[in-house]
């Protein structure tokens, strides 16, 4: 069933990605800013189910280093030209948009780059991932998806890969080379192809889960992690961060519990895992919530810093990943070469 969103909700949508990007993913701030323009709204949210399958779509993200868009703001139409290309390369207009991550700040990017588009309520996660490689339809295997993305000063880049790795390692090169940051948009595939191959209500998701955060905000923890539907991990004070030896891009942060215990998260670009003395309580691909204990704020791995005092949530993983294991390995700790850290979601 299509859904009507008024401008009121855009707060409440802003902190269920945020929540929903497990630490990563990018502010919203940016995003929200751009979509404040009251002439936007209502924006009509569409049911992939109940679409002509036949229709074809795009998808369009932020890639690369997100804290750059704090110092270089996006232009009017930051996808425009990537989905010219895209759809010169397909043949004909697309007629819907869709998110590729379902955390963070590409949750809201459909609404911003849509125009007269319709927006669905689908996306290629769930939640926010590091990798393009681990997009649905990849992941899947989904022939004839192709992508585009900047290359800097204009230019843009079409990659028709047949490996999902190979379509990741070339648009990420071609990012460096924009400046650490810029847009990517996959096409080649349709509403139907979504059905099957992609993560539905994520929208929904996040504007449930901003609507609780913000009522519940203040509450005691428990009615918090309810309001979530979600469950306590732990709290208390960060100790240490210590970078892993293996890949630096992975942070062990040591947390000293209320009654004792010790508490260490695992994190990439996103929370990766959650443990309690040694035992795995929670990993990937559920969605590990870290919060200021004091204001609440909802955390990216960039804010722990020492001595700050964080109270730790798990959400439910997306089910479309659990629901084939071939699916699963693309997202579990293991991925990322981390032993020892699935099997807890």
């Amino acid at each position: 069933m299509a859904r009507t969103l008024e401008l009121a909700q855009l707060p409440a949508l802003g902190r269920g990605f945020s929540l929903l990007g497990s630490g990563g993913g990018g502010s919203t701030t940016m995003l929200e800013l751009l979509l404040a323009d009251p002439s936007l709204w209502p924006i009509t949210i569409h049911d992939v189910r109940e679409l002509d399958p036949s229709l074809p779509c795009l998808g369009g993200a932020f890639v690369g280093s997100t804290m750059l868009l704090g110092e270089r703001l996006v232009g009017d139409d930051p996808f425009g030209e990537l989905m010219a290309a895209a759809e010169r390369w397909v043949g004909r207009p697309a007629a819907a948009v869709c998110s590729l991550e379902g955390g963070g700040m590409n949750g809201l990017t459909p609404l911003v780059v849509a125009g007269e588009r319709m927006i669905l309520d689908a996306d290629l996660t769930g939640r926010a991932v590091p990798g393009l490689d681990q997009m649905s339809l990849l992941v899947d295997q989904v022939p004839g998806v192709i992508a585009t993305c900047d290359t800097g000063a204009g230019g843009v880049m079409l990659v028709d890969a047949r490996r999902p790795v190979d379509l990741e390692t070339l648009i990420r090169s071609a990012i460096v080379q924009a400046g650490g940051v810029g847009g990517t948009v996959f096409a080649g595939f349709t509403v139907g192809d979504l059905v099957e191959h992609a993560v539905h209500g994520s929208t929904e998701r996040a504007l449930r889960l901003g609507e609780g955060y913000l009522a519940a905000r203040s509450a005691p923890l428990p009615e918090l992690a309810a309001a979530l539907h979600g469950r306590v991990l732990g709290q208390g004070r960060i100790t240490a961060i210590e970078a892993d030896a293996r890949d630096p891009h992975v942070n062990a942060v040591d947390v000293e519990g209320m009654h004792g215990e010790v508490h260490r998260i695992i994190t990439r670009s996103e929370t990766l895992a959650f443990m309690t003395d040694g035992q795995l309580e929670a990993s990937a691909p559920s969605i590990i919530v870290t919060l200021d204990a004091v204001s609440r704020d909802i955390l990216e791995v960039t804010d722990l810093t020492m001595s700050r005092n964080v109270v730790v949530i798990e959400l439910p993983a997306p089910e479309w990943w659990s629901a084939d294991p071939r699916r699963l390995r693309h997202v579990m700790p293991s991925v990322y070469g981390l032993a020892g850290l699935d099997g807890a979601a």
